[in-house]
């Protein structure tokens, strides 16, 4: 099966994949991880990753959507990914489903975690603590935050019509959001 799970900057789908991809045995695409390596790795493409973030704007769709291309067309992720993070926009959407429907694949689940802006909040300042990421900086995941709700409507005015798209508490705890989940792909 392939799984859409997304949400705002802290909403927990790094979590919440992490977890569907032990118990269902997929493939985790994070785009937030993808463009963590290639910053990391300092590749070309990683410094303009690391530009555009820096300033608390999100990377382009053209690299977010290149990015993406591998991963599909690996064979060895064949009906069995789940996207985190990822579609962003209206275009990456159309986007996912072209790349998809070449690859002969479809997407069995999309779940939507719904969470709050002072949650976010909480969420973030917590992991800065824990996991010292270099983009938990308040100011930035606010702004994050904000662009997320903008520009996702129309991704969620677009899956939301589906009969395959879920809409979750992502207030709740994170384990009353797995078994949710698990509930849902389980049947």
């Amino acid at each position: 099966m392939n799984v859409i799970i997304f949400g705002p900057p802290g909403a927990g789908k790094g979590t919440q994949a992490h977890n569907i991809v032990k118990k269902f045995n997929l493939y985790q695409i994070s785009t937030g991880d993808l463009l963590r390596n290639e910053v990391k790795n300092q590749t070309t493409i990683g410094k303009d990753i690391e530009n555009i973030i820096s300033k608390g704007d999100f990377a382009t769709d053209e690299i977010v959507n290149e990015l993406i291309k591998n991963e599909i067309f690996n064979p060895k992720n064949k009906n069995k990914l789940i996207f985190d993070g990822y579609p962003r926009s209206l275009s990456q959407a159309k986007n996912l489903d072209s790349l998809l429907n070449k690859s002969n694949q479809k997407i069995d689940f999309i779940f939507f975690l719904n969470v709050k802006k002072n949650t976010i909040i909480n969420r973030i300042e917590k992991r800065k603590l824990l996991e010292k990421r270099t983009d938990d900086n308040l100011t930035t995941i606010l702004k994050r935050y904000d662009t997320y709700m903008e520009t996702t409507k129309p991704v969620l005015d677009f899956y939301s019509k589906k009969a395959n798209f879920y809409e979750i508490d992502g207030d709740a705890k994170i384990d009353e959001i797995s078994r949710k989940i698990e509930q849902i792909l389980s049947v």
